[in-house]
């Protein structure tokens, strides 16, 4: 489906500058930023992605890698 979109032009310039450095077309880079867009706002993904870093996570707690957790989420938008 083909749609018509506005952007400021700082926006759409740096888009093409990231598409003709990846050697992709503008339209498969705003297709790609889009599917990352809604895939990291869909409830269950991220649940899926935080269960996942604990079953992979080590045995023994390490305090450096909960306090960047911990500001990590205190940065991130809910």
């Amino acid at each position: 489906m083909k749609t018509a979109i506005s952007i400021p032009d700082s926006l759409f310039a740096q888009a093409d500058e990231l598409a003709r450095r990846l050697g992709k077309s503008r339209s498969q880079l705003y297709r790609e930023a889009l599917l990352e867009y809604l895939a990291r706002r869909q409830p269950a993904s991220v649940t899926e992605a935080l269960d996942a870093a604990v079953d992979a996570g080590e045995d023994e707690p390490d305090p450096w890698l909960d306090a960047a957790a911990r500001q990590a989420l205190e940065r991130s938008e809910w």
